[in-house]
């Protein structure tokens, strides 16, 4: 089991750990205790992924075409644009 201290080295390891651990809890052929301990991993595992989705989008700029031309324009998800309306 991976503990706190021993996440993945790239966000491309842990997505590709925890569709291991999808696959694995789908069987339905793991026994409870370790099913029990596969879920908290990949719990761990998902939110390490979607914290490096953040760390990403924070980093990103759009390029907006405006009447000036193209403006540099920090990412906004879709959910956060329609929240400003």
């Amino acid at each position: 089991m991976m503990t706190e201290q021993q996440m993945p080295e790239s966000f491309e390891a842990a997505i590709e750990k925890l569709e291991k651990i999808v696959t694995r809890l789908e069987s339905g052929d793991v026994p409870l205790e370790e099913a029990i301990d596969l879920f908290q991993e990949g719990m761990r595992l998902s939110q390490y992924c979607s914290q490096k989705l953040e760390q990403v989008e924070r980093r990103i700029e759009m390029l907006m075409e405006d009447e000036n031309g193209l403006a540099r324009k920090p990412f906004a998800p879709l959910a956060e644009e329609k929240g400003d309306n």
